[in-house]
């Protein structure tokens, strides 16, 4: 059976993938979700009890725990979001993943955009002056930076469900040597998907990062999708979302051992 790993990025747990896997467990595939340490439980739960080493998580710990989870599995596909996005570029580049779908990507070897959203969000989130202070995701910054298309209601709603704190080390590692991948080196498929609307990681940078692989060595493939913003893997329309990343997987013709092959391989070059 195909295998798909969903990695969460920042202020979400592997709750925020659950309308993911029951659509990609339907189409055939074993999907695997690995919580963050310090991201098991229930989101509401992360809220209300903080875990005390929270403001200490790094980018490290996360790789390694993203990595154990490949450790038995064969040659799977790697779904990520946000920082999770990266960290599928990076375990791609590591060639412990097959393909890779990083959507909404925090980009690597510091690439950063000059939107004003991106900088005010970026700045919140890393500020230095905080030390190891997590950073509480409330409701309304929620709906401002993370969930900015949806409805003061409907925003709500999905704070509720979904949201959790995080450590802003993980962004500050994001953004040093910890988020460093060669660009030139071979790799299986990638597709970067950006939302038009985001105001954490601008659909301007989403295609920076496309456009920054060398295209020589491995198919990239670019795809922003309208009216949407950070929340993309969750709010109204998803579906469209993950019919597209459905549909890409087939199109690049997943072999049995788990390789890509044939015209797919050379539609995205």
């Amino acid at each position: 059976m195909r295998q798909i790993v969903f990695v969460h990025g920042m202020f979400q747990n592997p709750r925020s993938w659950e309308e993911w896997t029951r659509f990609f467990t339907e189409r055939g595939y074993e999907c695997i979700v690995p919580a963050w340490p310090l991201h098991e439980d229930e989101p509401a739960t992360l809220r209300a009890n903080p875990p005390e080493e929270l403001g200490d998580l790094h980018l490290c710990e996360i790789l390694a725990r993203v990595e154990q989870s490949l450790a038995d599995l064969d040659a799977p596909i790697m779904i990520g979001h946000s920082v999770g996005g990266l960290i599928t570029q990076i375990m791609l580049n590591r060639g412990l993943v097959s393909a890779g779908v990083a959507i909404s990507s925090v980009a690597p070897n510091d690439m950063i955009d000059f939107d004003w959203g991106f900088i005010k969000n970026s700045a919140l989130i890393a500020n230095p002056f905080k030390g190891n202070e997590p950073i509480f995701m409330d409701e309304k910054t929620f709906h401002r930076s993370f969930a900015n298309t949806l409805t003061r209601e409907q925003a709500g709603r999905a704070y509720a469900e979904y949201a959790t704190h995080d450590s802003r080390n993980v962004l500050r590692d994001c953004l040093g040597s910890d988020g460093r991948i060669d660009l030139a080196h071979s790799h299986g498929p990638l597709l970067l998907i950006g939302g038009e609307k985001d105001e954490i990681i601008p659909a301007d940078l989403v295609r920076k990062n496309a456009a920054a692989y060398d295209d020589r060595v491995g198919i990239v493939e670019h795809k922003e999708f309208s009216g949407r913003s950070h929340f993309i893997c969750g709010e109204p329309g998803w579906e469209e979302v993950a019919l597209y990343v459905a549909d890409w997987l087939e199109q690049v013709a997943i072999h049995p051992s788990g390789s890509f092959y044939g015209e797919g391989f050379s539609a995205f070059r």
